[in-house]
């Protein structure tokens, strides 16, 4: 098998579709329309991806995301009817790492999924643990701790801090984080690069109020001082 994806989504049709596509690309796949078994199959099946719809019958798919994010670091990709920026906006701010508008074609779908696998499960540099002040990164393990706190981050938000520390000082432009982050295979805009930054400097100033390296750099990008 390729790997094990959830599905959470209430539309039988749409839901068997998207199974029939992954399960061609031989993954594993398990599909549930409510809340409540997806955070049971989240542990009884271990999904390495998470195709998550935003409209659900018992809950709200946003809110599902954040309890899932509070255990888990499984890449979500969040497909919803609703394609407005500030869906998408709110859905990659709690939690999700792509967004997918309704209705799609099942293959970028599949393509997405891959993307997922293929960034979770990114070769870690040469080098084991990487230290910045109270930061220590661990390549191996792929496990971030602040001041002795493991910070739990998600595949993407690893591999950014990840790349800012390999050339701290250097000023990335949003593009180039596009390119060196998410690969030449990622669907989205720029205005994702922001998203999971904001994600990633708010979980590393929880764990160490006064760590505030990640710095913007008006007009241009981003850098790590």
């Amino acid at each position: 098998m390729a790997g094990k994806v959830l599905v959470v989504e209430d539309e039988a049709e749409i839901a068997e579709l998207v199974r029939t596509y992954l399960e061609r690309e031989k993954y594993e796949v398990r599909v549930t329309a409510r809340g409540a078994e997806a955070m049971s199959l989240l542990d009884s099946f271990g999904p390495e991806v998470i195709v998550l719809d935003l409209m659900l019958p018992d809950t709200d798919g946003l809110k599902l995301c954040q309890e899932i994010r509070k255990q888990h670091t499984n890449p979500i990709l969040m497909v919803s009817a609703r394609s407005d920026d500030v869906d998408k906006i709110i859905g990659l701010e709690v939690g999700a790492d792509d967004y997918l508008a309704k209705p799609f074609n099942p293959k970028e779908l599949v393509a997405r999924v891959r993307a997922l696998f293929r960034r979770a499960q990114m070769a870690p540099a040469a080098g084991d643990t990487v230290t910045h002040g109270s930061l220590q990164l661990n390549q191996g393990s792929r496990r971030v701790t602040v001041g002795g706190a493991e910070v739990h981050l998600t595949p993407i938000e690893f591999n950014l801090l990840r790349h800012f520390l390999a050339q701290p000082g250097t000023v990335f432009t949003r593009q180039d984080l596009l390119d060196r982050v998410w690969g030449a295979d990622f669907f989205g805009d720029e205005r994702t690069v922001d998203v999971h930054i904001r994600n990633l400097r708010s979980k590393l100033r929880k764990a160490d109020a006064r760590f505030d390296a990640i710095q913007a750099v008006w007009g241009v990008g981003y850098r790590f001082d």
